[in-house]
């Protein structure tokens, strides 16, 4: 299998934290730590929060953008992923689900679809 799939950390507007949702998911927050997106591309993560913050749509007009990343979105912390890439498909659909488990360990605020 070819190691072509990434996974990407986007950091997220504090102002997030208004979301019930989002509070919801995140019990265990630490307000000293960011609040971040965690996903997974075949694309490059740079290529892949371009298409969120502008609300890019696929040849057959698909959304292609998160909301809460097109509206919250900052900026991508390279720091939290750049390591772990390229990686299967398989592999990253894994990785995106244990890279958010372990950001929430540690105190961030994590989104992930």
């Amino acid at each position: 299998m070819k190691k072509i799939y990434s996974i990407y950390v986007i950091e997220l507007k504090k102002t997030i934290l208004k979301e019930k949702y989002f509070r919801d998911a995140n019990p265990d927050y630490d307000e000293s730590k960011p609040c971040v997106y965690v996903g997974m591309t075949s694309k490059t993560p740079e290529q892949r929060f371009i298409e969120h913050t502008t609300g890019g749509r696929s040849k057959k007009g698909q959304n292609l953008s998160s909301p809460k990343v097109k509206k919250y979105g900052l900026w991508l912390k390279p720091r939290l992923y750049k390591s772990h890439n390229p990686m299967t498909k398989k592999e990253a659909e894994a990785f995106e689900v244990e890279k958010a488990r372990r950001l929430r360990k540690r105190g961030y605020g994590v989104w992930q679809k």
